[in-house]
């Protein structure tokens, strides 16, 4: 496992959030800022303090967590919106104001599943053995790992990525309730603190708020990433590869092999899983657009559902 990770990145980044978590407004703010096209130093110019009400320095983490997040990118010399970003946060888009937990779990998905930009949450859910942890371990494991690639971080830099980790995931039973709303991950439950004491747990399991398009997408983004020439994945990989949905999102065996099994329905017959000689795999038959499984957990369906309750009760009411 410690080699794959090592071989699956060239660099190791450890700073950037400037020490706050992702919060709930920031990836609409942030994405609506540069829509069009914007200055790469739009969120390091003194008047960012007046555009987006918060300080410089939370500015620049607003800035960064779109970029990890997979809203952000930068095109041309300008920092723009992603494909992604304006199909789910335009003001006509899937979930402008991040209200769906789909939204949430792709947030995750773009933050976990690569080292690019957080390496210390990639290493977090891919690397490290067993399902608990003290943070104590997790700043040594990533130091001899930076010493051993030769990368530039000290252990206070990791203590503190390490701790925005933990906040930005964990829900903290002594937290005032503002505070333990506000970090955008929280949400998701997928680290809590353990039994023992100043030690942390990953909580793995089915993850019913995750939507089976937000797992196709991922699964969609891992195999371009890993084999992308390749027309099937087997399921050992998607559960327990570095940077698979199976490590990304915590989730038993079973619970992958159930998605899976769903995949053929889901994207009418593109990708089919079979199950023979012992051999269980997804396999590709046909391309699919990433952004169009995602229509499916963002049912417009449901807004219909609810206008049409509203035009029953009114005609009701005039009845």
């Amino acid at each position: 496992m410690q080699q794959a990770f090592n071989d699956s990145i060239t660099r190791g980044q450890f700073a950037g959030h400037e020490t706050f978590p992702l919060r709930l407004l920031w990836l609409k703010k942030a994405c609506d800022a540069v829509r069009g096209g914007a200055p790469i130093g739009t969120f390091h110019e003194q008047n960012a303090i007046a555009r987006f009400g918060v300080g410089r320095n939370m500015a620049q983490s607003m800035h960064f967590w779109a970029r990890a997040a997979g809203f952000m990118e930068e095109r041309d010399g300008l920092l723009h919106p992603t494909a992604l970003a304006d199909t789910l946060l335009a003001d006509d888009g899937h979930d402008p104001y991040v209200e769906r937990p789909a939204t949430i779990w792709l947030a995750h998905w773009s933050i976990a599943s690569t080292a690019k930009l957080t390496t210390t949450a990639y290493y977090a859910f891919n690397a490290l053995a067993g399902s608990e942890f003290d943070p104590a371990t997790l700043v040594r494991e990533l130091l001899a790992l930076a010493e051993s690639r030769k990368w530039r971080a000290t252990a206070t830099t990791l203590k503190r990525d390490v701790e925005v980790l933990l906040r930005s995931y964990v829900r903290r039973r002594d937290a005032h309730l503002e505070d333990a709303a506000e970090p955008l991950l929280a949400e998701l439950g997928l680290i809590r603190e353990a039994r023992v004491g100043g030690w942390y747990e990953f909580v793995r399991g089915p993850k019913p708020s995750l939507h089976d398009g937000v797992f196709a997408y991922a699964l969609h983004d891992f195999w371009q990433d890993i084999a992308s020439g390749s027309t099937a994945l087997t399921a050992e990989q998607i559960c327990y590869g570095p940077g698979s949905p199976g490590r990304v999102f915590k989730m038993d065996e079973d619970s992958v092999v159930t998605r899976l099994m769903a995949m053929e329905r889901l994207t009418d017959g593109a990708w089919i899983w079979t199950d023979t000689a012992g051999l269980r795999q997804i396999q590709r038959s046909a391309e699919i657009d990433p952004l169009l499984l995602l229509a499916h957990a963002y049912p417009a369906q449901r807004i219909a559902d609810d206008q049409t309750s509203e035009s029953v009760s009114e005609s009701l009411e005039l009845a």
